[in-house]
């Protein structure tokens, strides 16, 4: 069990400083595939990771590179984003754990393919092809 979770750990990790993605896109699902957590014990477990300054460093890394590319990150929207992902977390775990296990994964895996659509153009390819059939 502990290099299953070192796998998902450094996985998530990879991802996360390579596109910014991490605890939801893969400690969920693989917490879920891989160690049978239920959908909430997931997302609280992905919510306890972020917890800790776990991404620090590629935070870091990225605002001192693009400091010096002449783009820097604004701390200013940093801090807002930070306080209210604070609120939302809160009052999203509220919400999700008053919601029936099947149903959450639901959304869960409809949030992920939307988002999947959108970022590969499939949306604007699918419209494309409404507009020639009419």
């Amino acid at each position: 069990m502990l290099i299953t979770l070192m796998i998902i750990g450094l996985a998530a990790g990879l991802l996360s400083g390579l596109v910014g993605v991490g605890g939801g896109i893969i400690l969920v699902p693989a917490l879920v595939f891989f160690l049978h957590y239920t959908q909430h014990q997931a997302q609280g477990t992905s919510l306890g990771v972020l917890t800790f300054p776990v991404v620090i460093l590629g935070f870091l890394h990225y605002y001192q590179t693009s400091k010096a590319g002449g783009h820097p990150i604004d701390m200013r929207i940093v801090g807002v984003l930070a306080i209210s992902f604070l609120a939302g977390s809160y009052f999203g775990s509220i919400w999700a754990l008053k919601i029936n296990q099947e149903m959450l994964k639901k959304i869960f895996a409809l949030i992920l393919l939307f988002s999947a659509f959108k970022l590969l153009a499939w949306d604007q390819a699918v419209m494309r092809l409404i507009k020639n059939l009419f």
